[in-house]
């Protein structure tokens, strides 16, 4: 095999030592999650099933809740049965939560063992089924501090107190200010005083990792494996780059193998002999013209070795040694190019090898093939993959370890803006946009979001002719995009309101190669209009990205703007009558339950739509803003389940959609937000 040349080896050392910049880079804007003051565990647990009536749910934060925290208990028909809350004493967490800091411009991690509970007031058991204990608050360092958890009850059922209605209170407005001034970067942010009570410090059996600690099978530990594997097969290939531009720029053996040296010696500009043996056998040996003396050869002597003189003899223009018989031609046909030889001693010497003589040549005893490069360095690039990866999975578990379960969430979708359409069963869940500003839970006021266009082809239309609404979504290198993630068993769903609120259509649009959308739209009204293409886009780690865009569209005539009716928690979709129930609640991620019924003699039997029991759609009235909802995949308690988190007060109105026969029917109410 041809040895790989001098200058392919610097070559080969850039592209090694790139790569291990880049992947130093990479491995440093990896970051852990910073949260701080999360839940650690809760009584009863998330998840559980409760037999015997509590009074109160205890919520235990790895600090002390802020003093304006808020908390609500929704029971299964929608009403909440909390009752205030107050602190309560501070017990051993059941397992260490891990959080993140940052310390001189890096994340240092500290474990709690300590839990700091919220104590919930439970007034009433009213029914059976599935309760939902929604949280928020603002850490001391200012991040925002915002979930749900849900667990079952199956006990009996208890009465209310007298004169007991049921609350319907928001949170404080210093507590959304402040967690409005958490941006979604995760970094901390300045708080006012008067929203958060200054927490105490962790003492240091809580702050500091426990002493001695033995656990290696956490998620923690995998992580800090992961780094570690990174790190050495990082160092490995900085060493083996040193390692061998040092071997070639010296000359000294780069190997451990019975190849050894020919006696060398140097004359004038730094000559040196370039005879070579290896496993009793001449490689190299280079004479000048007319002449060739006793090579000497270095013979292997246990772990000694001493030069030995073998005669050599001459056939024409090659030299065979006397040991092994085999010919070497010293006449290449680049020998013009090469020195002139000298003799030294009794060993021909000549000038040092060409800019792209092989690294092995000038490196007496090496005997590294591109073959041997090829695996090293194979090698080391996977196990620097291989801890990268493991550092990422356990960095992964750790943002979920310490969490009290809730219902499922897969993952959480990192972008500029959030969209509503999230795969059904994902629950209540936190984005990194979410409490940054009432605008990010509202989405769809923007043409532009997370790099991605809706580049519409037509901006208006006739009134009531059934017309085709074309459109792109064109992302930052202006090109259409054509990949999508299929959420809610479709690629891209397309919302068309009123700005009134009225006239609200939920299509699916069909896409043509080009990356063009279209779909028949019959506006029967002039006047605005609002289209929002809601979709999820894959980004590079493979998490889904839900986007919405939104884009005037215009019908011309004349306008008479429809009131917005009243608030009712009754509907009628059809034949069906629709009830909703629930609190919508100002950055609290609520629970909202729809109920749909019929004849009395005739059950409604709902069938899946768009991969749940019903879809939701709530829309801000002024700015149209489209807010973050989540489904549940199944029925409970008989009923559709939604978590809505409202960005700010003011009035909404919500669609409903479900299934029936095959039929799809839409339900709208219009919702208060005090």
């Amino acid at each position: 095999m041809r040895r790989l040349p001098q200058t392919c080896g610097r070559v080969v050392s850039g592209l090694l030592a790139l790569l291990l910049a880049s992947a130093v880079a990479l491995l440093a804007s990896v970051q852990p999650a910073a949260a701080h003051g999360t839940l650690a565990m809760s009584t009863p647990a998330g998840g559980a099933t409760v037999s015997e009536p509590l009074t109160s749910v205890q919520l235990y934060f790895t600090e002390k809740a802020a003093a304006n925290a808020f908390f609500t208990i929704t029971a299964p028909g929608g009403i909440r049965v909390d009752n205030g809350w107050s602190y309560g004493e501070p017990k051993p967490l059941d397992k260490p939560v891990r959080e993140y800091f940052l310390v001189n411009g890096q994340f240092e991690p500290r474990e709690y063992t300590t839990g700091f509970p919220a104590v919930v007031p439970v007034s009433h058991l009213p029914a059976k089924g599935q309760y939902s204990v929604s949280y928020l608050s603002v850490a001391s360092d200012g991040d925002t501090v915002r979930g749900t958890l849900t667990f079952r009850y199956n006990g009996r059922v208890t009465a209310a107190p007298q004169g007991w209605s049921p609350p319907s209170t928001q949170p404080d407005p210093a507590l959304v200010a402040a967690t409005e001034q958490h941006g979604s970067s995760g970094q901390a942010s300045a708080v006012p005083t008067a929203a958060v009570e200054p927490a105490a410090p962790p003492s240091a059996a809580a702050a500091a990792p426990p002493t001695g600690s033995t656990d290696a099978s956490g998620p923690g530990a995998l992580a800090w494996v992961g780094w570690a594997v990174a790190v050495a097969a990082a160092g490995a290939v900085a060493g083996f780059v040193v390692w061998r531009r040092r071997s070639a720029s010296t000359g000294k053996p780069a190997g451990r193998g019975r190849t050894s040296s020919a006696t060398s010696g140097r004359r004038g500009g730094g000559a040196r002999s370039t005879t070579r043996t290896g496993a009793g056998r001449t490689v190299g040996a280079k004479p000048s013209a007319g002449k060739v003396g006793a090579a000497t050869v270095a013979q292997s002597t246990g772990d000694k070795r001493r030069p030995t003189t073998v005669p050599a003899a001459r056939k024409g223009n090659a030299v065979v040694t006397a040991r092994t018989g085999v010919a070497v031609d010293p006449t290449a046909t680049d020998a013009a190019t090469k020195a002139p030889a000298t003799t030294v001693g009794a060993a021909t010497v000549e000038a040092d090898p060409r800019p792209d003589t092989d690294l092995a040549a000038v490196t007496p005893g090496s005997r590294m093939s591109n073959t041997h490069l090829a695996l090293l360095v194979g090698g080391l690039v996977i196990a620097l993959l291989a801890g990268f990866g493991l550092a990422r999975i356990g960095t992964g578990d750790e943002r979920q370890a310490g969490g009290v379960a809730g219902p499922p969430a897969p993952g959480q979708a990192e972008s500029a803006t959030d969209g509503h359409q999230h795969p059904a069963g994902t629950g209540p869940h936190t984005h990194r946009g979410d409490g940054a500003t009432g605008e990010t839970l509202a989405t769809g006021t923007t043409v532009s979001a997370g790099g991605y266009t809706l580049q519409p082809l037509e901006r208006s239309q006739p009134p009531g002719v059934r017309a085709d609404y074309r459109f792109r979504i064109v992302g930052t290198d202006r090109q259409p995009a054509t990949r999508f993630a299929v959420v809610h068993d479709k690629p891209l769903h397309l919302i068309v309101v009123g700005r009134d609120l009225s006239g609200y259509q939920h299509l699916h649009p069909t896409m043509a190669p080009d990356g063009t959308w279209s779909v028949p739209v019959t506006l029967a009204r002039p006047g605005g209009y609002r289209v929002y293409a809601d979709f999820s886009v894959t980004a590079t780690n493979g998490t889904q990205v839900p986007l919405v865009l939104g884009v005037d569209h215009t019908v011309p005539g004349a306008h008479t703007p429809t009131a917005l009716p009243p608030v009712q928690a009754q509907a009628t979709a059809g034949p069906y009558a629709v009830s909703m129930n629930g609190t919508p609640t100002v950055g609290v991620t609520a629970p909202m339950h729809f109920q749909v019924s019929g004849d009395p003699t005739t059950p409604v039997q709902l069938e899946p739509y768009l991969g749940a029991y019903g879809h939701l759609v709530v829309v801000r009235e002024g700015d149209l803003g489209y807010v973050h909802v989540h489904p549940e995949p199944e029925l409970v308690d008989g009923s559709v389940k939604f978590w809505l988190t409202a960005p700010s007060s003011g009035r909404y109105r919500a669609f409903f959609d479900f299934q029936v026969a095959g039929k799809v029917h839409t339900a709208e109410f219009t919702i208060n937000v005090p």
